[in-house]
């Protein structure tokens, strides 16, 4: 028990290293890589903290080199999802118990493992694995990683001193208890960071997860757990499995004890995994927590006062920076008539210049794409688009599976602006452009916010200031995270919380309270110093 009212240190934003030539973190990182390809990975699950490992044993490739192995996980069923249920609620009452500022002191060491110890190999894993530059690795897998460790310990903080006020006589008092049962989480390839912080966050709540990673990401998914285990986490706590979805979703969704879903994807899973929460409903000890964050088809939208240079800067680097495979990635963009051919000429010039190919050449810009499930769809809408009467490959528009799954950045010129690369999420590097006329801006901000179901991110580009005030209330609803004058990816953990609504999700805002409140459950105290000995009121006395 705690005999103290403890300060937690200041939470604050991991700085980005550069990598540059000759830097000491470029040296360790370039080690690691060499040493992570010599070997062939074992991953087994984690459940109660031992290794399971089944009879089917697949493998893990780089997308940039599909012929090169990094190792093996094991594919479990759905025996494996109950003991990892198990396992979570045999840890539950034991972690729920532990004093608050235990828990936080796990989750700061872990911060402070993933900032020193751990980030070659957490950087390097997130390389190889899911096919990142360096540069994007960084801000992924060790700061935003550490960013939302650090700052979930000050959050949680400010929840528990959020307490109601008590007049004279008695004392109320609010407890912020974990959830009465486990916690299922489900996270993406594309972000190491939203997979740790994924089960991290409830669990900091004191919550116990069964985390079921993407098949995609296994290969740093496994660094994560490292690094809780070295911070102190108990056995149990998080538990990590490797199923297929629908099976995993069946068995969660089909247990008494499931209280809350953390959740990143497809819109499509996310509605699926609902409705089957829904119709299971009658099950549940408690009204299960719903948290997802899924798609995007988040936008630019320029006015003509815009600086011609900053909207192409913002596009090269928003569209294409880690091939577009960012839920926030700009992938639609309006542009005024005047202001096209500046922006579209220094944008092809930009785009001339960036190479493509293993994130091990820290010279690339672009990787591969995930895998050839991705490679497929994306290259899809690229061939339509080059058939299409109404739209022209203005860049890029080759790509290459041969060696990995590399796709040029690709920019689409449509006439159309309810165009389906206008409306469907692509994740992958494909940019379309629709040109308005420069008297129709009102107009277009109408078309921005009806021609998606999305919401997640967008910005708008302009340098009159009513121009816009007029975006900022006519897209409203349009964007859960608005930028004026910037690229719609970048979120900061304690800068900018992240989350959409629409199509895109709850909105619960990762990197802020908002999120952690989902992993709690009120209770109010009433203390009477005073209590009353006669039932009689004032009122009932004789006149």
């Amino acid at each position: 028990m705690s005999k103290g009212l403890y300060h937690i240190p200041l939470a604050y934003n991991e700085p980005i290293l550069s990598y540059a030539p000759g830097s000491p973190e470029r040296l360790a990182v370039k080690k690691v890589l060499q040493e992570m390809k010599q070997q062939v990975a074992d991953i087994p699950m984690i459940i109660g903290g031992k290794e399971v490992r089944t009879a089917d044993r697949r493998p893990i490739v780089a997308p940039h080199d599909h012929q090169h192995l990094l190792g093996y996980y094991y594919q479990g069923e759905a025996s494996h999802v109950l003991d990892a249920i198990n396992a979570a609620l045999a840890a539950r009452c034991a972690w729920q118990e532990l004093p608050w500022d235990s828990r936080a002191a796990i989750f700061l060491k872990a911060a402070d493992l993933v900032a020193g110890k751990y980030r070659a190999r957490i950087n390097a894993a997130t390389m190889l694995g899911q096919s990142k530059n360096i540069y994007q690795a960084e801000i992924d897998a060790a700061c935003e990683f550490a960013d939302f460790l650090r700052y979930n310990v000050q959050f949680m903080v400010e929840i528990y001193n959020e307490q109601p006020y008590s007049p004279p006589g008695q004392w109320n008092r609010m407890e912020w208890r974990p959830l009465e049962g486990f916690v299922y989480a489900i996270s993406p390839f594309n972000f190491t960071s939203i997979a740790a912080n994924l089960t991290a966050a409830p669990a900091l709540m004191g919550n116990v997860v069964v985390w079921k990673p993407s098949t995609q990401q296994i290969y740093s998914a496994r660094v994560i757990m490292e690094i809780f285990r070295e911070a102190g986490l108990p056995d149990g706590v998080i538990n990590m499995i490797f199923v297929d979805g629908a099976i995993g979703g069946k068995v969660m969704s089909s247990h008494k004890d499931f209280v809350g879903l953390h959740f990143t994807g497809s819109t499509e899973v996310f509605s699926k995994v609902w409705k089957k929460i829904g119709e299971n409903i009658m099950i549940y000890n408690t009204y299960p927590r719903i948290v997802g964050e899924t798609g995007g088809k988040d936008f630019v939208m320029v006015h003509p006062s815009a600086i011609a240079t900053q909207v192409a800067t913002a596009l090269s680097r928003g569209a294409f920076e880690y091939q577009g495979q960012k839920c926030s990635a700009a992938s639609r963009a309006y542009i005024p008539r005047s202001l096209w051919p500046e922006v579209s000429q220094i944008m092809l010039d930009q785009l001339a210049t960036l190479k493509i190919g293993t994130p091990e050449d820290f010279t690339n810009f672009i990787n591969a794409v995930i895998d050839e499930k991705a490679f497929e769809k994306i290259t899809g809408y690229i061939e339509r688009a080059r058939a299409h009467p109404s739209t022209q490959i203005l860049a890029g528009g080759h790509y290459d599976k041969s060696v990995g799954y590399f796709i040029e950045p690709t920019v689409i010129l449509t006439e159309d602006p309810m165009y389906e690369s206008m409306q469907e999420e692509i994740f992958g590097p494909v940019l379309t452009i629709y040109v308005y006329e420069d008297n129709q801006f009102e107009e277009t901000l109408e078309l921005v916010d009806k021609t998606s179901p999305y919401a997640l991110t967008g910005s708008i580009f302009a340098t009159d200031r009513f121009a816009i005030d007029k975006a900022f209330n006519k897209l409203t609803h349009a964007a859960g995270n608005f930028y004026i004058n910037d690229k719609p990816t970048g979120a900061v953990v304690g800068q900018q919380p992240f989350g959409g609504a629409r199509a895109s999700g709850t909105n619960d805002k990762s990197g802020s309270y908002l999120n952690l409140l989902r992993w709690v459950s009120a209770r109010t105290i009433k203390e009477n110093f005073s209590p009353p000995e006669d039932y009689k009121y004032p009122f009932l006395l004789e006149p």
